[in-house]
């Protein structure tokens, strides 16, 4: 049971924090209540809560994994979809649905943010393939660079045809919005997380480089687009619903990889676990904090991984890739992240 300890210590977390997240809000709800058959707060539990709590885990758990799929394809712990492009690309599909089709559905939209998101992720992969020496900050520099030309047309756009008040709910992720019936796209995520965890064995193959990946038979770049194409879909149909929201798909892969190591099927369902985990206590905090009133969920996760981040960076300064062990269950973090001292593991 020693290698799957942290996984039960997560989902037994994850478990709790899920029921106490169906009972804060401003409408007090009760569990003898809702047992009692009180119509009003069933009513509101069914249409409101669960959605909401269905969503966020959906949210937690597919940037988590999109990120760790384009961490381990691009063999680059700083790539995720905020540095890759994929959420600026998908914001911009959306405005593009609303211009050509101002009548459109969400599925319509999801179908243009699915597209630009894969286009735009591509091309991110295209240009860091161009790039011959490959340090590891110009990676993603390279992807925030490029997130923020495409961003630039975005609100150009957005301004000269009078739509930003239109765009401004997909440019700050919140779930004050996440009701029965305008949510289930985010439920896309289940199917692709286990689409990726069937081809993670494939994905750190092409992780270890295109003539390691042709030596075992690996078609490198169908499997790099494949995973890509994943995490773009994933990013998008998050991104249709809630919005933005940036660092999951940083943070947490980093975070898991410290003690469970690299290995993506070893690592994916704590990775998704802890994604989840993350998203539900930045989304209660951010009910909690000025209730009655609700802060969106983009600024909670907006300063708690910023915190993160800086102590990752501190911790790798001082311990380069050494890994925290918890028993037995570290799996070994022979790439966990950049080592930033530039010397061998410590």
């Amino acid at each position: 049971m020693r290698p799957y300890r942290s996984t039960i210590v997560l989902s037994a977390l994850l478990l709790i924090l899920s029921c106490c997240s169906l009972f804060v809000g401003v409408i007090d709800l009760t569990p003898g209540e809702l047992l009692a058959g009180n119509f009003e707060q069933l009513e509101i539990f069914l249409i409101s809560r669960l959605p909401r709590l269905l969503a966020i885990l959906c949210t937690g758990i597919g940037m988590s994994v999109a990120g760790l799929i384009m961490q381990q394809l691009c063999s680059n712990k700083f790539v995720s979809p905020t540095t890759g492009a994929t959420i600026s690309s998908a914001q911009f599909g959306i405005l593009l649905a609303l211009l050509f089709m101002p009548a459109s559905t969400l599925w319509s939209r999801a179908i243009f943010a699915f597209a630009t998101a894969i286009l735009g992720t591509w091309i991110f992969v295209w240009f860091i393939q161009r790039i011959q020496f490959k340090d590891v900050v110009m990676v993603p520099l390279v992807g925030i660079m490029f997130g923020n030309v495409i961003g630039g047309i975005t609100n150009y756009l957005a301004y000269k045809y009078e739509m930003t008040q239109a765009l401004s709910s997909w440019l700050v992720g919140h779930f004050s919005l996440v009701l029965k019936g305008r949510y289930e796209i985010v439920w896309l995520t289940v199917p692709l997380v286990v689409l990726a965890f069937l081809f993670a064995n494939h994905f750190n193959i092409v992780g270890l480089g295109k003539d390691f990946s042709k030596n075992l038979g690996v078609p490198y770049n169908l499997v790099l687009f494949s995973g890509l194409t994943i995490a773009a879909m994933i990013t998008a149909s998050i991104v249709v619903v809630v919005g933005s929201i940036s660092y999951i798909g940083l943070i947490v892969p980093n975070v898991v990889a410290m003690y469970k190591g690299d290995k993506i099927r070893g690592t994916l369902v704590d990775t998704a676990l802890f994604g989840a985990i993350f998203v539900l206590v930045c989304d209660m905090i951010g009910r909690i904090v000025i209730a009655p009133y609700e802060l969106p969920i983009e600024l909670i996760v907006g300063i708690l991984g910023s915190l993160i981040f800086i102590g990752l960076l501190f911790y790798r300064l001082k311990h380069g890739r050494k890994a925290i062990r918890l028993g037995s269950a570290g799996t070994g973090c022979c790439s966990a992240m950049p080592n930033l001292k530039g010397g061998a593991d410590q």
